[in-house]
């Protein structure tokens, strides 16, 4: 699904320099469960900027689904974002007055969805991730668990192919994380969506089938976790 050849990714010229990506090679396939490793300063959220057409490369390609990502115009990776791509943040990025119905409700907007079927797939989605009586709830009604959940719930209401996750529970207490990574595990698991996840804390990469650990701006090591943590099913809530 996913392949970069040759990335890298520079800022600044001259002495003020500062070369982020240094030329990596990774190939993502279709259902994996990647999770995305490394100290500040890495390289790991240069390269989630770019697998999110949030950015561009310096040279190398990106190829999304066998099309060249490194040729599209701003108006093209949009499209891209909008139509196979989902987010979540560790910010939730919520809109603060609306309730978490509108909310999840925004990218179906961006898509033409109409009144009645966006509301209604909002809903599902919402009960989906355990927030079924909670619809009329703006942010500062919710926990941040809770507000995490409406994130995902908005990231994957568009049916995206991808879900980037950047440190989803960096803002939560463990409880609350591990309810957000039994979440996300359940969705790989259960929908087959593939999910790509920057994270700095080692439990909760755990969850992940696999873990890519980035060291000045390049891959230091890629390999299967053998260690997974099997998501707990009641915690969950993916029905």
């Amino acid at each position: 699904m996913i392949s970069l050849r040759g990335v890298t990714r520079t800022y600044g010229e001259g002495e003020a320099i500062v070369r982020a990506l240094r030329g990596i090679d990774l190939d993502i396939e279709e259902g994996e469960f990647v999770a995305i490793m490394g100290p500040s300063g890495s390289g790991k959220s240069t390269a989630m900027n770019i697998l999110g057409a949030l950015d561009t490369p310096t040279a190398g390609t990106y190829r999304f689904s066998g099309t060249d990502v490194g040729g599209f115009d701003r108006y093209q990776r949009a499209i891209l974002r909008r139509e196979y791509l989902g987010f979540v943040f560790q910010g939730y990025n919520l809109l603060p007055r609306t309730t978490a119905l509108e909310n999840v409700e925004l990218p179906l907007i961006y898509k033409g969805v109409t009144g009645a079927e966006r509301r209604k797939r909002a809903a599902e989605m919402l009960q989906r991730v355990g927030l079924g009586h909670r619809l009329d709830k703006d942010p500062s009604q919710l926990s941040g668990g809770e507000q995490q959940r409406v994130a995902i719930a908005r990231a994957i209401v568009t049916k995206p192919d991808v879900l980037l996750a950047d440190e989803p529970t960096g803002n939560l207490d463990t409880a609350r994380s591990m309810e957000i990574m039994d979440l996300i595990s359940r969705l790989n698991e259960e929908e087959g969506l593939t999910i790509i996840m920057v994270t700095h804390e080692p439990d909760m990469a755990e969850y992940a089938k696999r873990i890519i650990h980035f060291k000045d701006g390049l891959i230091e090591r890629d390999g299967t976790n053998g260690a997974r943590r099997v998501p707990d099913r009641e915690t969950a809530n993916v029905r």
